[in-house]
């Protein structure tokens, strides 16, 4: 145990506490990864920032940008008329279509967006065909796990595991080496779902209104301001009764007719009908005060019929969002958005006090008021993932042969070894802007630069692991667990290692940290790594137990109502079936 080893242990067991418990963002735990292990001596410069050129890094960003290419022109969105037709016909068809259509779209690009444009498709679909999203969509984000496995473009980790094994002179997958081990799991986790996990799911049918969703109707009141009143001819942000008793103005009708939202700035006049949001023992200091005529019992969804220009609608904070670890008044969210966020579904958890104080995270639901003219600024963000019926994206459906024929060409040239699987896709992504199927700005959108940033830090770890021998001292301690069990036991446990730290922290984190550990262990066994690195590739992504397993999970979390018990009802028995499988299928694809 040298002071090298001791360090970077330390750092491993810090980033791994980090990475479970999010107390600071993913990707600023990592870039203090890199600078702790620079500042040490540990690393070089170039050794500390080469994670930003490794070549999996760009490939990820480049397939981020393919995937958005083949979104923005509508081509997945087709898919949405043949399950429509499906529904109609029978049930069980229907939801078959589903999940072989999204394991097909998600072994090409990645799973995130197939999963993003379904959501809110198949919630329409659920509601016109009187069926609870939360029996399929699930399964959905189960298929397209499924479907990423079956290529080495399929999802991010296997292309970080890939590139980290080449990085220590191991030979490269090829794009569809690791497709029929693949197609097993697939083949196996669609009869489980259909047979099996679907009769696990709850059935919970989502409220009709998203004002009874989010429980808001004892919180509305509406005021009309007289002159006796001492609000009248100042500021919001500076009227004694707005700050004293501490009310949220959510919307103010002038003359009767013009509704709008207000911002800290907007006056408030005499006769002004205020729409605040407040507690109910507020209600009574309310009636006290001089010049305020009250109108309590209110719905929202009278409030709006009343206010034809404002709407309601409900976004999920998108896994790749900036709006991720900072609170909705960090964000200035009312003045930038134009906007009121009305109540939030955090972690499972409806919160409709405070709400401007809570760090938002992936999968996060927002109840927003906003008016109709300012739903397109809203859009264009690309921080949200609508549930809400919002007028559709214009799609450039021109554009949509090219899109479709860059992406073949780029998966037939890393297919026949023309070019590398970086650079076809590199080039792919230059020929998506130059023909205009994507802006700069919808590029730099597209990539997850969270990813980018963990996969670089992480990267920056395991050259430490593997460069001061602590990779070394870890797989001892792996092969002393599994006793004289050998390859077949110890690749067991590494895919158990890999599956359970999924579960808890980020899939494209584990691949990049457990890897290097996974081959210096098969050569400690003096066997050929290639199974050990696959036992690590598909681990880091089959997690079904945790709703933090996979950020598709986060997608589907809220809107299909589910419960921490239902991941663990249903994931559990698959988690444990895909390892038995692993455990003896591996070694026959990728022999020792």
């Amino acid at each position: 145990m040298t002071l090298e080893i001791l360090i970077v242990l330390i750092v491993l067991i810090v980033a791994f506490i980090f990475f479970i418990t999010e107390w600071l963002p993913v990707d600023i735990v990592a870039m203090l990864l890199v600078a702790v292990l620079l500042f040490s001596g540990i690393l070089n410069a170039e050794e500390g920032f080469a994670g930003f050129s490794n070549e999996g890094t760009i490939t990820i960003a480049a397939m981020f940008i393919l995937s958005a290419g083949l979104t923005q022109t509508g081509l997945i969105t087709y898919a949405g008329r043949i399950l429509r037709r499906a529904f109609r016909i029978n049930y069980f068809l229907a939801v078959s279509i589903t999940l072989i259509t999204a394991a097909f779209i998600s072994a090409f690009i990645n799973n995130t967006p197939v999963v993003a444009i379904f959501l809110p498709l198949l919630l329409q679909i659920s509601r016109d065909n009187n069926f609870t999203p939360s029996k399929i969509l699930l399964p959905l984000s189960y298929a397209a796990i499924f479907g990423g496995v079956c290529t080495l473009i399929g999802t991010s980790t296997n292309i970080v595991v890939n590139s980290v094994a080449v990085k220590q002179g191991l030979p490269s997958f090829s794009l569809f080496e690791i497709t029929p081990l693949g197609l097993f799991f697939f083949v196996t986790g669609f009869l489980y779902l259909l047979l099996i996990g679907i009769k696990f799911l709850p059935e919970r049918k989502p409220d009709s209104e998203l004002t009874d969703s989010f429980g808001l109707g004892e919180y509305l009141t509406e005021i009309i301001i007289k002159k006796e009143s001492n609000a009248v001819n100042k500021k919001i942000k500076d009227s004694p009764i707005i700050k004293n008793l501490n009310l949220d103005v959510i919307q103010i009708t002038r003359n009767n007719k013009h509704s709008f939202i207000p911002n800290a700035d907007t006056y408030i006049y005499e006769n002004d009908r205020l729409l605040v949001k407040t507690k109910l023992e507020v209600i009574k200091e309310l009636m006290e005060h001089p010049g305020i005529l009250i109108k309590p019992g209110l719905k929202w969804s009278d409030a709006l019929t009343a206010a034809g220009n404002i709407q309601l609608i409900e976004a999920i904070v998108a896994p790749n969002s900036f709006l991720i670890g900072k609170s909705i008044k960090q964000v200035h969210f009312r003045h930038r958005f134009n906007s009121i966020v009305l109540a939030l579904r955090h972690r499972g958890k409806l919160i409709r006090d405070k709400i401007a104080e809570v760090k938002l995270l992936a999968g996060d639901s927002l109840l927003i008021e906003i008016s109709k003219g300012e739903i397109d600024k809203l859009k264009e963000q690309g921080a949200f993932v609508f549930l809400s019926k919002v007028d559709p994206p214009s799609f450039k459906k021109s554009k949509i042969l090219i899109s479709l024929v860059t992406i073949l060409a780029v998966v037939m040239l890393a297919t026949f070894n023309i070019l590398p699987i970086a650079v076809s896709a590199f080039c792919g992504s230059i020929v998506l802007v130059l023909t205009r199927c994507l802006t700069l700005e919808q590029v730099y959108y597209a990539i997850d630069w969270k990813i980018i940033f963990l996969l670089a830090g992480s990267l920056a770890l395991g050259t430490a692991l593997e460069k001061t021998g602590a990779a070394k001292l870890v797989s001892e301690l792996i092969l002393v667990i599994a006793g004289s069990g050998g390859p077949f036991i110890v690749l067991s446990l590494i895919y158990l290692i890999s599956l359970a730290l999924t579960e808890v922290m980020s899939n494209t984190a584990t691949a990049a940290l457990i890897t290097p550990i996974a081959i210096v262990t098969a050569h400690s066994l003096g066997v050929d790594p290639r199974p050990f690195i696959v036992a690590v590739m598909f681990a880091a992504s089959l997690a079904f137990m945790s709703p933090v397993g996979y950020q598709t999970h986060l997608l589907i979390f809220n809107p299909g109502g589910y419960k921490v018990i239902d991941f663990i009802k249903v994931g559990t028995p698959l988690n444990i079936l895909f390892w038995i499988l692993a455990t003896f299928l591996i070694p026959i694809f990728f022999p020792f």
